[in-house]
């Protein structure tokens, strides 16, 4: 099988392996990695794939994207222990699904993510007897799946930095009980000054020796599994002549670029619904063909979406034509975030998307009629995306994405409802452990000084 190999969305870093993509997160330009070329899928493969469990799916998907990087037994093993939870997909009306994709350890999405990312990369990491440091931001829910992920794996260091104000208790605590080789620090600022931070830490030369390797959805070894569960949701509900719609919650856009690789590669999409919630920099840019993000982001109660400059529009920009990327000075700073050096294909861009940005009133009032209506409860985010999905009035086969379990967010639920969400074991246990975590200024120096004393 020939070598797929990754370059970067900005153009000047060298061309490399998947293994050094994983390995490497971010490249040295600091743009993301995007492979050369997409796979593509023949219309007998994608038809095998009604027969096919979830594992097998991503067995098939991974290797396209692996080749023999990964010898196909160890990567059928890994792809089957990362995948051992359901995913349920519920009809709540004509053409419109729910996609449950809370069922993992962590009762998130980001566990499709992480869970095999981490396997990859200490499969990797064991086989070089290599040292690793993971290096993660989050805005809510990818820091407990990254730190189950990680936790108590060999030669790999894990360090969360989430935003002090904007993340639920629940989401916390997932992050901070663990402990052993996972480390948190609550910054003092938003998720994308956390961001910040961690992309700073990425390209500074007196950190080299860390072997830094992001966990975020700035890795291509986070996104590449998240096409897969759009290439399962298609066929179990598609015939063959049938496209779907995907109507997805979206911050980081980690998400939806998971989508939009699984449609490049032939699975037929037939467009995206990117739901958002009050940070409406991508709906604006959408309808005006002018990127200007929102800074600083603003505060919802769908908090893991409280992104204002999302990073995977680098990527979204880079595959329909066009160069997005933060201006820098000479010392590597950012003085300007999100600079649309090449416009991409609107024509096209507005073709295969529509986005809506959803308030927290109107998040409020789907919570209440989605219980009323169909008596299911979901949380914030999912509710953004149900939302969203209304307002595209879909007449074709639509599925909503399911986030996160809304155990996660009882205080919203009871508000709202007046009913105490079930919550699952794995979050039961959260209430009995110990948190470990430091408070940090909004500040990079800082932040190095503790990188390094950890490292010591």
């Amino acid at each position: 099988m020939e070598k797929l190999l990754f370059r970067s969305t900005n153009r000047n870093a060298e061309l490399v392996s998947f293994k050094d993509a994983l390995l490497k997160g971010q490249a040295p330009d600091y743009g993301l990695y995007m492979p050369t070329t997409i796979p593509k899928l023949t219309k007998e493969e994608i038809e095998s794939f009604k027969n096919k469990e979830y594992w097998e799916i991503a067995f098939e998907i991974c290797r396209k994207f692996l080749g023999d990087e990964i010898n196909e037994e160890q990567l059928k093993k890994i792809v089957k222990d990362s995948y051992n939870f359901d995913i349920p997909l519920k009809k709540i009306e004509d053409n419109l699904y729910l996609m449950y994709l809370d069922e993992g350890p962590t009762v998130s999405f980001k566990d499709f993510g992480a869970r095999l990312m981490a396997r990859m990369m200490h499969y990797f990491a064991d086989k070089e007897k290599r040292k690793l440091t993971v290096l993660v931001a989050t805005s809510g829910d990818t820091g407990g799946a990254v730190a189950d992920a990680f936790y108590n794996l060999k030669n790999i260091e894990v360090i969360i930095l989430f935003p002090e104000k904007e993340v639920s208790e629940m989401q916390r605590k997932q992050i901070t009980t663990l402990g052993n080789n996972v480390k948190a620090f609550a910054v003092k600022g938003t998720f994308d000054d956390c961001q910040a931070i961690v992309k700073q830490a990425f390209n500074d030369n007196e950190l080299k020796e860390l072997n830094l390797t992001s966990a975020n959805s700035i890795n291509f070894g986070r996104l590449m599994p998240q096409m897969i569960y759009y290439i399962y949701a298609y066929s179990r509900l598609s015939n063959d002549k049938e496209k779907i719609t995907f109507s997805v919650p979206s911050g980081n856009f980690g998400d939806l670029m998971g989508g939009i690789f699984a449609k490049e590669m032939g699975i037929p999409i037939e467009r995206f619904i990117v739901a958002v919630n009050e940070n409406d920099e991508f709906p604006i840019f959408l309808k005006t063909g002018r990127y200007i993000p929102v800074v600083p982001s603003k505060s919802c109660s769908s908090n893991a979406m409280n992104v204002g400059h999302p990073s995977n529009l680098a990527r979204l920009v880079d595959i329909y034509g066009g160069w997005l990327a933060d201006e820098r000075n000479s010392e590597n700073k950012i003085i300007k975030k999100g600079v649309l050096n090449k416009k991409p294909d609107m024509e096209k861009l507005k073709k295969d998307m529509v986005s809506f940005s959803i308030s927290n009133k109107e998040v409020d009032e789907t919570i209440k009629s989605v219980y009323k209506k169909y008596e299911i409860i979901v949380e914030p985010h999912s509710a953004v995306g149900i939302a969203a999905a209304k307002k595209a009035k879909p007449e074709k086969l639509t599925v909503c994405i399911q986030t996160v379990d809304p155990a996660k967010f009882p205080e919203k639920i009871r508000e709202i409802l007046n009913i105490e969400p079930e919550v699952p074991e794995s979050m039961r246990m959260l209430n009995n452990k110990k948190e470990e975590f430091e408070i940090i200024k909004n500040n990079y120096d800082s932040f190095k000084k503790k990188i390094k004393d950890i490292n010591r």
